[in-house]
């Protein structure tokens, strides 16, 4: 029998959730994850605080080509959202029922939502620069997959 997720990481998780429509997976890569530890990766690379949205961009069009190259595989397109009100979930019934229902990539959506972001910040008082959090609209790509003992994911 397979080992479950939560047996295999018991030692990297706080806690378990369950319900029955779905699984979400977080995580969180250190030491991205909070404004001091980027502003340290910065340094440490010899990375100005000030080009900071350069060397991030470079990330964004890593992930961009990523799933890009994802649907290609799977012979899909990125469908982008527009509406606040779209139902994600709908539409990929939609899919299902043309495409039937064999395991694999089902749909990608991707669309522009607010997210925190980092900002580069100069302190005149201390003299340190730094960055701060801050927000931005932000690519997000959902991908939907169908799984045989998981379902639809």
């Amino acid at each position: 029998m397979d080992e479950l997720l939560s047996e295999k990481y018991s030692n990297e998780l706080d806690g378990v959730l369950s319900c029955d429509d779905r699984i979400v997976i977080t995580g969180s890569l250190d030491p991205f994850c909070y404004a001091q530890g980027m502003t340290s990766y910065l340094y440490r690379h010899g990375i100005r605080i000030f080009d900071y949205a350069k060397f991030a961009d470079g990330l964004r069009e890593r992930v961009r080509e990523n799933a890009e190259a994802l649907a290609l595989a799977n012979g899909l397109e990125i469908e982008f959202m527009r509406k606040k009100d779209f139902r994600k979930e709908n539409r990929v019934q939609q899919v299902l029922k043309k495409r039937g229902d064999q395991p694999g990539l089902v749909h990608i959506f991707g669309a522009m939502e607010v997210c925190s972001s980092y900002l580069p910040w100069h302190n005149k008082d201390t003299g340190q620069t730094y960055l701060k959090v801050g927000s931005s609209k932000c690519m997000t790509y959902y991908f939907y997959f169908l799984d045989e003992q998981l379902g639809l994911c």
